[in-house]
């Protein structure tokens, strides 16, 4: 989907995520010790503003203006530590300008070869010690879990992700699909997690 897709989606519901952070994210990141962060595809800023709270000097991107004026507006209503900077560019050809500690992608749900430049960039943008999280919808759910995107090649395992990284010099902490209960759903989502740190 492009940007104008997205644009529609995020502006006709409140919050099609919730405000709440995604539980990977909530699992792997709260007892990091607060610092700068680069998130990718940020949607609403749901991830971003949870993390701005806890501390963390926020970078949240996503190609969705609509979905960054969101964020800045639930910003505006939030007790964040610092101001989140909102950047509407294309995570695909976007390039940081300086390392930081953690960065976050979330459900970025593209075809292989946009992915893999995704996380060898992200993995490129850490600092020493610095800690890469990427969840995502599993390539599994088309036959044994609930939602995410019906295509099969923009979903992908975390053995893909390892395979992705190979020669980043990333040491790999986890990598594993995780079953997230839904709503209303016969049986969970399946998703992919995947840890990975820059040697300090």
């Amino acid at each position: 989907m492009n940007a104008d897709t997205w644009d529609e989606r995020y502006a006709a519901s409140e919050l099609v995520w919730g405000a709440a952070p995604n539980r990977w994210v909530e699992q792997e990141c709260a007892a990091l010790d607060p610092g700068t962060v680069l998130d990718l595809a940020c949607g609403e800023g749901r991830n971003a503003l949870w993390l701005a709270e806890l501390g963390w000097r926020v970078s949240a991107v996503d190609f969705s203006a609509v979905g960054l004026q969101k964020g800045g507006a639930a910003e505006l209503r939030t007790a964040v530590g610092h101001p989140i900077e909102w950047i509407c560019a294309d995570v695909t050809r976007y390039r940081h300008r300086q390392p930081v500690d953690l960065v976050l992608i979330s459900y970025l749900q593209v075809i292989a070869a946009e992915r893999r430049a995704v996380v060898r960039t992200a993995a490129q943008s850490l600092t020493a010690g610095g800690v890469l999280l990427v969840v995502a919808h599993h390539s599994l759910n088309l036959t044994a879990g609930t939602g995410g995107p019906q295509d099969a090649t923009v979903l992908y395992s975390a053995e893909d992700l390892v395979e992705d990284l190979d020669g980043t010099g990333l040491g790999i902490d986890k990598a594993e699909q995780v079953l997230r209960p839904v709503d209303g759903a016969p049986r969970p989502a399946i998703d992919t997690l995947l840890r990975a740190h820059r040697p300090a």
